[in-house]
C-alpha cells in the first residue's frame, strides 16, 4: 500500500516517492526534448557554417541549403542517445557494486558539468554540444536508475511506480519546450541552463536525506529505514539480506521471508527452484527471455530515436519551410510529451492487475507477474506499429496523432522495460541487466544516423522507403510477448497435467490399494 509503514518511516517513503517523481519529471530525460532545443540552437546560429548558398533555376535564384547543419544536429542527437543507453551498462555495475549514493553523486557531477557546458557554449563553440548533451543524458539516466528502486517501498504497487517514474522521465523532455518558450520571451539560453545547474543542490539533498546508501531490497524488510536521521543509522546490509533469502533463513532476528525471486525454469535466467540458488548473471544474459526482450526494446527504440532526431527536418519538409508552422508543430510535440507521466501508470496498472487476487493452484508470484506482463508487452508492440505507420505518412495534420501515439508508446516502452527486468530476473542483477539491455540497444540505435544520411543522400530527402523498412522491422517486437504467453500457458498445462495425474493416482488408490502399492514399488525401482 502507498501508505505502508508507520510514523516517520511512512512519511519518508512518501517524500522519497514524491521528490523522486519531481526529479525524473524535471531533469532525468530532458535531452529527448531535442526538437525544441534544436529550434533555439538554429536561431542562435549553431553550425551555421555548414549552410551553403546554391544557385538554382533559370533565374539564378540563390537558396540556402542547410542540410549539412541538419545532419550535424542529427549526429549530436545520435551520439547523445547512444551515450545515454550504452553507458547504462557500466553505470548498472556501479549501482550494483557501490550503491545508490555513489551512483547519484556521479550522476550529479555529469549532469551539472553538461548544463554548464551548454550555458557557456556559443555558435563559435558548437562542438561543445557533443560532450555537453552526452553528460546531461548520462547524468539523467543515473537519476532514473537510482529512482526505479523506490517502487520496492510499495510492494503491491511496485510495477505502477516503476512505470510512473519512466513516464516522468519521458515527460521531462518538455523542459526544453519551456526553455524554447522562455527564449522566445527574451530569456537567453545561457540563463536557462545556469538555472538547471543550480538545481543540482536539490539532487544532493535527496541523495543524503531521502535515498539509501546502498539499495532498497525487495521484498522490503519490516521497519526498513535509510537516509540521514537524528539518532538513527541505517544498519541494513542489502547484500546479506539477499544471501539470507537465497537460503530461506533469517538473520539477526529480522524474520525475513524467503524471496519470491524464484524461477519458472532455469532456462529463463531466474533461479532454480530445485537448487534454491540465484541464477548467475551469465545465465540470465543467455536466456531466451533476455534475448527476445533485447530485440523488443531495440527495434522500437530505433524507431523512436530516428523520429525524434529527424523531427525538425521532417516538419520543415512537410511545412514547406514555414518557420511559424514548424514552431507550432514543435510546440505541439513538446506539449504531448508532458502526457508521458499520465500514460505510463496505465502500463503499471496492467502489470499489477493480478495483485491482491488469489493465485491459481500451484502458481507462483513470479509466474503471475510474467503472465500479466505479456499483455503489456503486446500492447506496447501494437502501439509502436501504429505510431510507425502514422509517422510514415506525408500528411502534416496527421502528425498530431503521431505525436500522441509516440508519447503513449514511449511511456509504455521504457516503463515496461524496467518493470519486466525487475520481475523476470533476480533483483541482485537488476542494475547490470538493465544496463546491458540498454547498452546493447544503444548499439542498434546507431543505425539512425546512416538512415538519416541515406534519406538525405540517395533518397533525395524522401524518407518513404526507410519508414516502410522500419515499420516492417517493428513486427519483430511481437515475438517477445508471444513467447512469454506460450511459456506461461505451457506452465499452466503442466500444472493441470500434474494435478490430473495426482487425482487419478488417488482414485486408483481408493479403488485398489494393492494396485497402488504395486505402482509405488515399481516407481521406486
Amino acid at each position: 500500500m502507498l501508505g505502508c509503514g508507520g510514523g516517520g518511516v511512512g512519511l519518508r517513503y512518501r517524500l522519497t516517492l514524491a521528490t523522486g517523481l519531481v526529479e525524473c519529471l524535471c531533469f532525468a530525460g530532458v535531452v529527448f526534448g531535442w526538437a525544441s532545443l534544436v529550434f533555439v540552437l538554429k536561431t542562435d546560429g549553431y553550425f551555421t557554417d555548414l549552410c551553403v548558398n546554391r544557385t538554382t533555376g533559370p533565374n539564378s535564384t540563390v537558396e540556402t541549403d542547410c542540410s549539412g547543419q541538419d545532419e550535424q544536429f542529427s549526429l549530436v542527437f545520435t551520439v547523445t542517445s547512444f551515450m545515454n543507453n550504452f553507458l547504462t551498462l557500466p553505470n548498472g555495475f556501479i549501482f550494483d557494486r557501490f550503491g545508490t549514493m555513489a551512483t547519484r553523486l556521479l550522476g550529479i557531477c555529469l549532469y551539472t558539468t553538461g548544463t554548464l557546458m551548454v550555458a557557456f557554449s556559443s555558435s563559435a563553440l558548437s562542438m561543445l554540444l557533443f560532450p555537453a548533451l552526452s553528460f546531461i543524458a548520462v547524468g539523467g539516466i543515473l537519476f532514473l536508475i537510482t529512482n526505479i528502486q523506490v517502487g520496492n517501498l510499495f510492494g503491491s504497487h511496485r510495477s505502477t511506480i516503476i512505470t510512473l517514474y519512466n513516464g516522468a522521465f519521458d515527460s521531462s523532455s518538455a523542459i526544453f519546450l519551456i526553455i524554447k518558450v522562455m527564449y522566445e520571451g527574451g530569456v537567453s539560453l545561457r540563463s536557462s541552463f545556469l538555472i538547471l545547474s543550480v538545481c543540482s543542490v536539490i539532487h544532493l539533498l535527496r541523495t543524503f536525506f531521502l535515498m539509501p546508501n546502498t539499495h532498497i531490497p525487495y521484498p522490503l524488510p519490516e521497519g526498513f529505514t535509510y537516509g540521514v536521521s537524528p539518532g538513527k543509522s541505517n544498519s541494513y546490509n542489502v547484500e546479506e539480506i539477499e544471501k539470507t533469502r537465497e537460503t530461506g533463513m533469517t538473520s539477526e532476528g529480522e524474520g525475513l521471508a524467503e524471496t519470491d525471486d524464484m524461477p519458472l525454469q532455469p532456462d529463463d535466467g531466474q533461479q532454480s527452484e530445485d537448487s534454491g540458488k540465484v541464477a548467475s548473471f551469465r545465465s540470465c544474459v543467455q536466456s531466451w527471455f533476455f534475448l527476445w526482450h533485447l530485440v523488443w526494446l531495440s527495434v522500437m527504440q530505433l524507431r523512436h530515436y530516428l523520429f525524434i532526431g529527424t523531427l525538425n527536418p521532417m516538419l520543415n519538409r512537410l511545412a514547406d519551410n514555414d518557420s511559424a508552422l514548424v514552431s507550432q508543430y514543435t510546440n505541439a510535440f513538446a506539449f504531448t510529451q508532458l502526457c508521458g507521466v499520465l500514460c505510463a501508470p496505465w502500463n503499471g496498472l496492467i502489470m499489477d492487475r493480478h495483485k491482491g487476487k488469489p493465485l491459481a493452484p500451484g502458481e507462483t508470484d513470479k509466474e503471475a507477474d510474467l503472465r500479466s506482463s505479456s499483455l503489456s508487452l503486446f500492447l506496447t508492440s501494437l502501439q509502436c506499429l501504429l505510431f510507425s505507420i502514422c509517422a510514415s505518412s506525408p500528411l502534416l495534420p496527421l502528425q498530431y496523432l503521431t505525436f500522441i501515439l509516440q508519447v503513449l508508446n514511449r511511456s509504455f516502452l521504457y516503463g515496461g522495460n524496467a518493470a519486466f527486468i525487475s520481475m523476470a530476473f533476480p533483483g541482485v542483477h537488476f542494475g547490470k541487466l538493465y544496463g546491458l539491455v540498454m547498452s546493447l540497444s544503444a548499439v542498434v540505435s546507431l543505425l539512425q544516423y546512416p538512415c538519416f544520411a541515406l534519406v538525405k543522400g540517395a533518397l533525395g530527402g524522401a524518407p518513404f522507403y526507410v519508414n516502410i523498412a522500419l515499420t516492417l522491422l517493428t513486427l519483430l517486437a511481437f515475438i517477445h510477448p508471444i513467447n512469454i504467453f506460450y511459456h506461461c500457458r505451457k506452465l499452466t498445462n503442466q500444472r493441470e497435467d500434474m494435478a490430473g495425474g495426482a487425482a487419478i493416482t488417488l482414485a486408483e488408490a481408493k479403488i485398489n490399494p494393492i494396485f497402488h502399492q504395486y505402482v509405488l514399488l515399481d516407481s521406486c525401482q
